[in-house]
Order: C-alpha cells, then sequence, then structure tokens
C-alpha cells in the first residue's frame, strides 16, 4: 500500500512538468502492460489544470494506452514464457488463478472481456497479455481495446471540457475523498478480484 501511495503522488507531480503530456502517455502506455498505477488520476490532474485541453489529453491517453495493449498482447505472445515468471512474482494481482480464469473467460467472448477491463478499474495488463498468450484475434482485440479506453478516457475529458469548474470544485471538495477511493478500487482489483476468479 506504501509503495502504491509513493509512486501515485509520483505520478501526480508529473501534472505541472512541463513534460506532463509525453509523461501521460508514457504512463498509458506501461499501465497497459505492467504498471500499477492507472492514467486516470495524471489525466484527471492535467484537466483540472486546463480543462481546454481535456480531450486533447484523453486522445494521447487513448493513444499511449492502445499502443501499450498491443505491447502487452506481444509479449504474451512471444515472449511468456520467457517473462512470464516475472508477472507472477513481481506484478500485484496477477496470479496464476486469475491467468487461468481470464484465458477461459477468452475462450467465451473475448472482444466482451477485452471491453470491460478496458473500461474498468480491472487490472487491464492482465488482460493484454493473456489475449496475447490465448492467441486472441487481433482485430476484435484492438476494436474492443479502442471503445473501452476511448470511452473511459474521453468520459474524463468531456466531463472537464463542459463542467470543468463545476467538475473542478468537487474534486477541489472532496480531493482527498476521491484520491482514497481510486486507491482502494484498485487495491481491490489488485489483491481481491484475483482471489474472486480463484474460487
Amino acid at each position: 500500500m506504501n509503495i502504491l501511495k509513493k509512486l501515485y503522488n509520483w505520478v501526480l507531480s508529473w501534472a505541472d512538468s512541463k513534460w506532463a503530456v509525453p509523461a501521460l502517455f508514457v504512463l498509458a502506455f506501461t499501465e497497459s502492460s505492467f504498471f500499477p498505477i492507472p492514467p486516470d488520476v495524471l489525466l484527471m490532474a492535467m484537466a483540472l489544470s486546463k480543462s481546454e485541453k481535456s480531450l486533447w489529453y484523453a486522445t494521447v491517453c487513448t493513444i499511449g494506452s492502445i499502443l501499450g495493449a498491443l505491447f502487452g498482447y506481444a509479449i504474451g505472445h512471444w515472449f511468456w514464457y520467457a517473462v512470464g515468471d516475472y508477472f507472477f512474482i513481481y506484478i500485484p494481482g496477477f496470479t496464476h488463478e486469475i491467468f487461468d480464469q481470464v484465458t477461459k473467460l477468452y475462450q467465451e467472448n473475448s472482444s466482451f472481456i477485452v471491453f470491460t477491463a478496458a473500461f474498468t478499474p480491472i487490472p487491464y495488463k492482465i488482460f493484454t497479455i493473456t489475449a496475447g498468450v490465448s492467441s486472441v484475434t487481433i482485430a476484435p482485440f484492438i476494436i474492443a481495446s479502442i471503445l473501452g479506453r476511448g470511452g473511459r478516457f474521453f468520459l474524463v475529458g468531456l466531463l472537464f471540457k463542459f463542467f470543468g469548474p463545476k467538475v473542478k470544485v468537487f474534486i477541489d471538495k472532496y480531493l482527498n475523498i476521491l484520491t482514497v477511493l481510486l486507491v482502494v478500487i484498485y487495491v481491490i482489483a489488485f489483491y481481491f478480484i484475483p482471489k474472486l476468479f480463484g474460487n
């Protein structure tokens, strides 16, 4: 939990940097394959600062995340047997149980599973890598990723674009609660969802 909090604060520190946009792209890319902190936190901080650019930030975030998803797919498809142990040991929530469960889910409806993982707080990296291991058809994978990730990030962008001042007041008032809530959601996703899938 302390490590996640430190990483979270480090991510937020990029919001006021001149490198904020490249940092957002890199964060979105890496979160789709191995990094534990979601790009939403930096996206919201940047959109809060410059709401007129929120849709541009959402675009950068979406592109980075889709390319990261393809990187995660490539890891699973071509390099899994060489690096798989690293993910099971070092990536929170990446367990043998959830890996096996996601593999089974892909046999039922891969596009829906990818979209759900892309749009929700479920750790997306598990699904992108497992998609590669399972050799999920690439075109539906990309389309579902675009719809899921794009829908998620543009929802944030649109909220700040059209309700910037109101959203700002809300976040200023409830920032601490929202921060804790977001961290709690990801802790649940990392640690408890795998246990549920394993049952």
